[in-house]
Protein backbone atom coordinates (compact mmCIF):
# COMPACT_ATOMS: atom_id res chain seq x y z
CA UNK A 1 0.00 0.00 0.00
CA UNK A 2 1.28 3.42 -0.84
CA UNK A 3 0.85 6.82 0.74
CA UNK A 4 2.20 5.82 4.14
CA UNK A 5 -0.66 3.40 4.89
CA UNK A 6 -0.02 0.25 6.85
CA UNK A 7 -1.84 -3.07 6.76
CA UNK A 8 -3.84 -4.04 9.82
CA UNK A 9 -1.74 -5.83 12.40
CA UNK A 10 1.58 -4.18 11.63
CA UNK A 11 3.27 -2.24 14.37
CA UNK A 12 3.63 1.41 13.58
CA UNK A 13 6.30 3.39 15.35
CA UNK A 14 5.45 7.07 15.38
CA UNK A 15 8.18 8.19 17.75
CA UNK A 16 10.23 9.62 14.91
CA UNK A 17 7.22 11.67 13.77
CA UNK A 18 6.97 13.38 17.15
CA UNK A 19 10.67 14.06 17.53
CA UNK A 20 11.24 17.76 18.02
CA UNK A 21 7.52 18.49 18.26
CA UNK A 22 6.79 17.74 21.94
CA UNK A 23 9.71 17.58 24.31
CA UNK A 24 9.75 15.94 27.72
CA UNK A 25 9.89 19.35 29.37
CA UNK A 26 6.69 20.35 27.53
CA UNK A 27 4.57 17.70 29.27
CA UNK A 28 3.67 20.11 32.08
CA UNK A 29 5.51 18.18 34.77
CA UNK A 30 7.33 20.33 37.28
CA UNK A 31 9.06 18.35 40.06
CA UNK A 32 8.86 21.41 42.30
CA UNK A 33 5.05 21.31 42.25
CA UNK A 34 2.96 18.76 44.05
CA UNK A 35 0.36 17.26 41.76
CA UNK A 36 -1.98 14.35 42.05
CA UNK A 37 -0.17 11.27 40.73
CA UNK A 38 -1.45 7.76 40.09
CA UNK A 39 0.09 4.31 40.04
CA UNK A 40 -1.21 2.34 37.03
CA UNK A 41 -2.67 -1.10 37.73
CA UNK A 42 -4.80 -3.61 35.84
CA UNK A 43 -7.70 -5.79 36.92
CA UNK A 44 -9.00 -8.46 34.54
CA UNK A 45 -12.30 -10.28 34.86
CA UNK A 46 -12.07 -13.53 32.92
CA UNK A 47 -15.22 -15.55 32.32
CA UNK A 48 -16.04 -19.14 31.41
CA UNK A 49 -19.80 -19.44 31.06
CA UNK A 50 -21.24 -18.27 34.39
CA UNK A 51 -17.92 -18.60 36.22
CA UNK A 52 -15.29 -15.96 36.87
CA UNK A 53 -11.59 -16.59 37.37
CA UNK A 54 -10.45 -15.20 40.72
CA UNK A 55 -7.23 -15.55 42.66
CA UNK A 56 -7.11 -16.11 46.41
CA UNK A 57 -4.25 -14.01 47.74
CA UNK A 58 -1.28 -15.85 49.18
CA UNK A 59 -1.52 -15.88 53.01
CA UNK A 60 1.96 -14.28 53.21
CA UNK A 61 1.03 -11.28 51.02
CA UNK A 62 1.22 -7.82 52.56
CA UNK A 63 -2.04 -6.73 50.89
CA UNK A 64 -5.24 -8.77 50.57
CA UNK A 65 -3.81 -11.97 52.08
CA UNK A 66 -6.39 -14.75 51.78
CA UNK A 67 -8.88 -12.53 49.95
CA UNK A 68 -10.25 -13.26 46.49
CA UNK A 69 -9.74 -10.75 43.69
CA UNK A 70 -9.77 -10.62 39.92
CA UNK A 71 -6.45 -11.11 38.14
CA UNK A 72 -4.19 -8.07 37.97
CA UNK A 73 -1.33 -6.00 39.23
CA UNK A 74 1.02 -3.13 38.50
CA UNK A 75 1.94 -2.02 35.01
CA UNK A 76 5.71 -2.14 34.57
CA UNK A 77 7.72 0.69 33.02
CA UNK A 78 7.78 0.29 29.24
CA UNK A 79 4.51 -1.68 29.10
CA UNK A 80 1.26 -0.49 27.65
CA UNK A 81 -1.90 -1.18 29.63
CA UNK A 82 -3.05 -4.22 27.63
CA UNK A 83 0.40 -5.85 27.61
CA UNK A 84 0.64 -5.38 31.37
CA UNK A 85 -2.77 -6.98 31.91
CA UNK A 86 -1.93 -9.95 29.67
CA UNK A 87 1.41 -10.44 31.46
CA UNK A 88 -0.32 -10.48 34.84
CA UNK A 89 -2.81 -13.10 33.59
CA UNK A 90 0.00 -15.37 32.35
CA UNK A 91 2.03 -14.91 35.55
CA UNK A 92 -0.87 -15.46 37.96
CA UNK A 93 -2.79 -18.22 36.13
CA UNK A 94 -0.64 -19.72 33.35
CA UNK A 95 -3.52 -19.14 30.90
CA UNK A 96 -3.68 -17.34 27.55
CA UNK A 97 -6.51 -14.95 26.64
CA UNK A 98 -8.81 -15.33 23.63
CA UNK A 99 -11.22 -12.37 23.77
CA UNK A 100 -10.07 -9.33 25.71
CA UNK A 101 -11.07 -5.68 25.93
CA UNK A 102 -10.81 -2.65 28.16
CA UNK A 103 -14.19 -2.11 29.83
CA UNK A 104 -13.48 0.68 32.29
CA UNK A 105 -11.21 2.79 34.43
CA UNK A 106 -11.34 3.57 38.13
CA UNK A 107 -9.38 6.34 39.84
CA UNK A 108 -8.79 5.29 43.44
CA UNK A 109 -7.91 8.12 45.82
CA UNK A 110 -5.49 6.71 48.39
CA UNK A 111 -3.61 9.76 49.70
CA UNK A 112 -4.09 13.49 49.10
CA UNK A 113 -1.55 13.53 46.25
CA UNK A 114 -1.41 9.84 45.33
CA UNK A 115 -3.85 7.36 43.91
CA UNK A 116 -4.23 4.32 41.71
CA UNK A 117 -5.52 4.30 38.14
CA UNK A 118 -7.15 0.91 37.67
CA UNK A 119 -7.63 -0.27 34.07
CA UNK A 120 -10.42 -2.86 34.09
CA UNK A 121 -10.57 -5.58 31.42
CA UNK A 122 -13.01 -8.32 30.48
CA UNK A 123 -12.06 -11.46 28.63
CA UNK A 124 -12.13 -15.17 28.10
CA UNK A 125 -9.22 -17.59 28.25
CA UNK A 126 -8.12 -20.61 26.26
CA UNK A 127 -8.71 -23.94 28.03
CA UNK A 128 -5.81 -24.99 30.21
CA UNK A 129 -4.69 -25.94 33.67
CA UNK A 130 -4.54 -23.21 36.28
CA UNK A 131 -1.07 -22.69 37.69
CA UNK A 132 -0.66 -21.17 41.17
CA UNK A 133 1.84 -18.34 41.57
CA UNK A 134 3.51 -16.49 44.42
CA UNK A 135 0.50 -14.13 44.28
CA UNK A 136 -1.95 -16.89 45.18
CA UNK A 137 -4.17 -19.72 43.98
CA UNK A 138 -6.42 -19.07 40.94
CA UNK A 139 -9.83 -20.75 40.83
CA UNK A 140 -12.97 -20.72 38.71
CA UNK A 141 -15.85 -19.53 40.91
CA UNK A 142 -19.57 -19.56 40.06
CA UNK A 143 -20.64 -15.91 39.95
CA UNK A 144 -23.54 -16.53 42.37
CA UNK A 145 -21.07 -17.93 44.95
CA UNK A 146 -18.70 -14.95 44.98
CA UNK A 147 -20.78 -13.23 47.69
CA UNK A 148 -19.98 -16.14 50.05
CA UNK A 149 -16.20 -15.66 49.74
CA UNK A 150 -13.79 -13.30 51.51
CA UNK A 151 -13.10 -10.72 48.77
CA UNK A 152 -11.29 -7.39 48.37
CA UNK A 153 -13.69 -4.48 49.05
CA UNK A 154 -14.28 -3.31 45.46
CA UNK A 155 -14.65 -6.76 43.85
CA UNK A 156 -18.45 -7.18 44.21
CA UNK A 157 -19.21 -3.76 42.66
CA UNK A 158 -16.77 -4.17 39.78
CA UNK A 159 -17.69 -7.80 39.07
CA UNK A 160 -21.38 -6.93 38.86
CA UNK A 161 -20.69 -3.98 36.56
CA UNK A 162 -18.39 -5.97 34.24
CA UNK A 163 -20.59 -9.10 34.21
CA UNK A 164 -23.68 -7.12 33.14
CA UNK A 165 -21.88 -5.21 30.36
CA UNK A 166 -22.78 -6.23 26.84
CA UNK A 167 -20.15 -6.73 24.15
CA UNK A 168 -20.84 -3.33 22.60
CA UNK A 169 -21.15 -1.36 25.83
CA UNK A 170 -18.84 1.65 26.12
CA UNK A 171 -16.18 1.59 28.86
CA UNK A 172 -17.27 2.89 32.25
CA UNK A 173 -15.47 5.50 34.31
CA UNK A 174 -15.50 5.52 38.10
CA UNK A 175 -13.86 7.05 41.11
CA UNK A 176 -13.37 5.38 44.46
CA UNK A 177 -12.21 6.80 47.74
CA UNK A 178 -12.12 6.04 51.44
CA UNK A 179 -14.79 7.88 53.43
CA UNK A 180 -14.39 9.28 56.95
CA UNK A 181 -15.06 5.85 58.44
CA UNK A 182 -12.28 4.34 56.31
CA UNK A 183 -14.75 2.45 54.08
CA UNK A 184 -14.28 2.30 50.34
CA UNK A 185 -16.93 4.08 48.25
CA UNK A 186 -17.24 3.96 44.46
CA UNK A 187 -19.05 6.41 42.17
CA UNK A 188 -19.66 5.57 38.50
CA UNK A 189 -19.95 8.42 35.99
Amino acid sequence: MGGGRRRFGQRIRICHLLEGVVGKEEQGIDPRKTRYAVIPRTLSFLFRGSEVLLIQGNPQKKLWAGLYNAIGGHIERGEDVTSGALREIREETGLEVTRFRLVGTVLVDVEIDLGVCLFVFRGEVKPGDLIPSREGQPAWIAIEQVSELPVVPDLPLLLRRVWLMGDGAPPFSARSFYNREGKLEMIFS
